[in-house]
């Protein structure tokens, strides 16, 4: 954007001439004519909310020689005023680093956000090939690959032309020096593809869009830590210029340059065949071809929990069914099957389980291991049981799992077979079911198993 020379009166001229500076700053985003650098020091006369520029000195080396005009108008979004001309110049000092350097975006639609975090607040949305200035490298955390791996790159704290700051992932910018002068021009945009406001792209793209799966999980109350914790998803890579799905079985990507409507609440990926519609504010449709040209359609929902959270719930949930357990013993005792010793972090030791070797705990299991409260019940097993959990012994091999019932005498364990199983729900007991009952123990022996 050109820098126009103030045209003064002669009365204007003669009070900027007397008056006295408001300080010092630095110019933050060069100017076109006289061709100032950003970064440079420079005198701050006036402050005009009303127009929202400064009044600036030019400094000598910048101006014409002709012996007119030294001072001239700056945005205020393009100017720091600092103070004292020696806090100016220390300011200076720390910001060399940066004050030449500018920034192409790559990617339509790019996101400026208010903190250095994939999942911050959108801020602007950069149009393609705009250019943005550089005020800082931020510490945050970097968006993800496709691969899982971190996205090569910094967060930079950066501004709009236009006075709009915030933080810019480097992935998809093009960084480069400028000294001052006119800045590489943006392509003309006919006023008919003049970026629109898309108030649901905007929503779209500030939530994570999760599998069907997770939402029937939630819906059911009956959460899956090992699928949880795996995070399908799709993400449209806003910031990444790759949409990612993301499911069991199916790991896909599709690059694009940016995101734009393509009919009501849908949107086509430029230069990918991904296309994307919002059946709801809170369920996706995503559609591409697969393998054999067939288009096919995956469906994501927006929880209203976030997976982390409903992680953090569900752990808590479980953690408190174990120390329930645990209160009632740790320590149970059976005639024929053993001893079960709980521990307070979630482990087991038992022994003299011999009779249960091989049809329900396997030959190689050592007499400890882990306890994970990671079934659910069918509604008819309710009423008869507390809960159940799988043990898992050191050794290896698979689980041997349990449904559990307490009482004010210990508590009773019904083998769960996996033919029982319908995920992670126990949908029914087995044709002839292995009921064991452990008496509590005050004075538990513990010794090897033989």
């Amino acid at each position: 954007m050109k820098r126009g020379y103030i045209v003064f009166l002669s009365a204007v001229a003669l009070l900027l001439g007397s008056c006295s500076r408001l300080g010092w700053g630095i110019l933050l985003w060069s100017t076109e004519e006289p061709p100032i650098p950003s970064g440079t020091l420079l005198p701050v006369y006036i402050r005009s909310n009303i127009d929202q520029v400064w009044v600036v000195g030019i400094p000598e080396e910048f101006r014409d020689g002709k012996g007119g005009i030294d001072k001239m108008e700056i945005p205020l979004s393009q100017f720091e005023l600092v103070g004292s001309k020696g806090k100016a110049q220390k300011r200076a000092e720390d910001f060399a680093a940066y004050a030449r350097l500018y920034a192409e975006n790559l990617q339509d639609g790019l996101p400026i956000r208010d903190n250095p975090d994939n999942g911050a607040r959108r801020v602007y949305r950069l149009r393609m090939s705009e250019i943005v200035k550089v005020l800082a490298v931020a510490e945050g955390s970097p968006p993800i690959s496709a691969t899982g791996e971190p996205l090569p790159g910094e967060w930079y704290q950066v501004l709009t032309e236009d006075g709009s700051e915030g933080y810019c992932f480097s992935y998809r910018l093009k960084l480069f020096e400028h000294s001052g002068g006119t800045l590489a021009a943006l392509p003309a945009i006919p006023a008919d593809d003049e970026p629109a406001v898309d108030p649901d792209l905007d929503m779209l793209l500030s939530k994570v869009w999760s599998p069907e799966s997770y939402a029937a999980m939630v819906n059911n109350q009956r959460l899956d830590l090992g699928e949880l914790s795996r995070r399908w998803r799709f993400d449209p890579g806003q910031d990444t210029g790759i949409a990612h799905i993301y499911l069991p079985g199916l790991d896909k990507t599709f690059a694009h340059n940016g995101i734009h409507a393509d009919g009501t609440r849908t949107w086509r990926f430029e230069g990918s065949n991904i296309r994307m519609k919002l059946r709801s504010d809170a369920m996706l449709a995503v559609q591409f071809p697969d393998n054999s040209g067939v288009t096919r359609t995956l469906l994501f929902v927006s929880l209203p929990t976030s997976v982390d959270d409903l992680i953090l719930q569900e752990t808590s949930r479980r953690e408190s069914l174990f120390r329930t357990i645990y209160a009632q013993g740790p320590a149970f005792t059976s005639n024929n099957y053993g001893t079960i010793v709980f521990a307070a972090n979630g482990g087991f030791t038992w022994t003299g389980f011999s009779l249960l070797v091989p049809h329900i705990i396997e030959s190689s299991a050592r007499g400890n291991g882990t306890v994970s409260m990671d079934l659910f019940l069918a509604p008819a097993l309710a009423n008869r049981y507390n809960g159940a959990f799988s043990l898992r012994f050191a050794g290896g091999g698979s689980p041997a799992r349990f449904m559990y019932a307490l009482d004010s005498q210990g508590f009773r364990l019904e083998f769960v077979p996996e033919s029982s199983l319908d995920g992670v729900t126990i949908s029914r007991r087995a044709n002839s079911p292995t009921v064991l009952y452990f008496f509590k123990d005050v004075n538990p022996i513990v010794s090897p198993e033989s």
